[in-house]
């Protein structure tokens, strides 16, 4: 068993749009993050599908970027949704879990890509390559707060 923290939390408005740290955000089953690029129909990749309505990433797996590749990227950068640490994203394909008072379903993992490189301007798909987080469903509507545990 473990339990881990959401560090912190970024959305952006559309695709390619830089991402804002915010403090909370309200999470909508079949929509996706309130503000957010892919909520609003608006990410590159955008598909009416439940993997596309949220994204984590290991803190973890930011600091080895810049530890093992001399890259450096902030959270926010990374494109993700929400950054966690203390939790084994790789481990929650298939699985549910909590975040705060919000249930999710990790889908998938969200593997780094040639439109990430281009958006940050780094070769990060090396150093990300099965570390660049998971796609998750939203199970039920919540707020979610930078802080909140992170639970199976």
């Amino acid at each position: 068993m473990w339990t881990g923290t959401l560090e912190s939390i970024h959305i952006a408005a559309a695709a390619k749009a830089p991402t804002r740290s915010v403090g909370q955000v309200q999470a909508i089953p079949g929509v996706g993050l309130e503000g957010d690029r892919y909520a609003l129909k608006q990410g590159t990749f955008f598909k009416p599908e439940p993997e596309f309505e949220l994204t984590l990433i290991e803190a973890e797996a930011i600091e080895a970027l810049q530890r093992d590749y001399h890259l450096t990227l902030a959270a926010g950068d990374a494109r993700r949704n929400l950054v966690t640490r203390g939790v084994p994203l790789n481990h929650l394909v298939g699985r549910e879990f909590q975040v705060g008072e919000v249930k999710l379903r990790g889908i998938r993992l969200c593997e780094p890509c040639s439109h990430l490189e281009a958006v940050v301007g780094q070769p990060v798909i090396k150093g990300l390559r099965h570390r660049g987080g998971l796609r998750a469903q939203i199970l039920n509507q919540g707020v979610i707060r930078a802080g909140d545990p992170v639970r199976e």
